[in-house]
């Protein structure tokens, strides 16, 4: 029964990534700007105006992130006489060797620094300097890039690095050295 389930998996994978590949081509058809190495994992939300979003070189769009252009919001606002003519449309640019995490929401008119990262489920309503952390509803700096590469490293996980050619084999080392450590409760 694994065996089908695996195959079942398989199958949700290739098309997924046939959608997500599907989905790149047509934006940048229609006019996204992605540098060399773009990374994205699973199906990515560029909105209707991909043509509005300018990224850089070694980018990874984590899975679920969202692209807004423009606001829906004139939907509503246009039916009301003093705001009728009112609309929001505005580029997204991310600089190179930037990250953005799962499910984050990246807002009309911001600009992503370059070596950035941006924190799963954030809300990303302003623009992020260069070299930093950002992460929140609305999305703020947590760190620079140097603080957070300092604080990894002090974390760091060892383990043979020639398991990485090995996924399987990783995996069983984790399982097996791991220490079973979790953060302590914030007061």
């Amino acid at each position: 029964m694994i065996l089908l389930y695996r195959i079942i998996l398989k199958i949700r994978s290739l098309y997924e990534d046939m959608i997500k590949h599907a989905a790149i081509k047509v934006a940048i058809h229609k006019g996204m700007k992605a540098g060399e190495n773009l990374y994205v994992q699973g199906i990515p939300n560029f909105g209707s105006e991909s043509f509005l979003i300018e990224m850089g070189n070694n980018v990874t769009i984590a899975e679920g992130v969202s692209f807004i252009n423009h606001g829906g919001d004139g939907r509503v606002t246009k039916r009301i006489e003093k705001y009728k003519d009112g609309r929001t449309f505005g580029r997204i640019k991310i600089g190179d060797n930037t990250f953005i995490g799962k499910g984050a929401i990246l807002l009309p008119g911001v600009s992503i620094g370059s070596n950035c990262i941006i924190g799963s489920l954030s809300v990303v309503s302003s623009s992020v300097p260069d070299n930093t952390v950002y992460a929140g509803i609305p999305a703020k700096q947590i760190c620079t890039i140097e603080q957070y590469g300092d604080k990894l490293l002090a974390n760091n996980t060892v383990y043979p690095l020639e398991l990485e050619d090995d996924r399987s084999a990783l995996e069983q080392y984790l399982i097996k050295n791991l220490p079973h450590t979790y953060k302590p409760i914030r007061k």
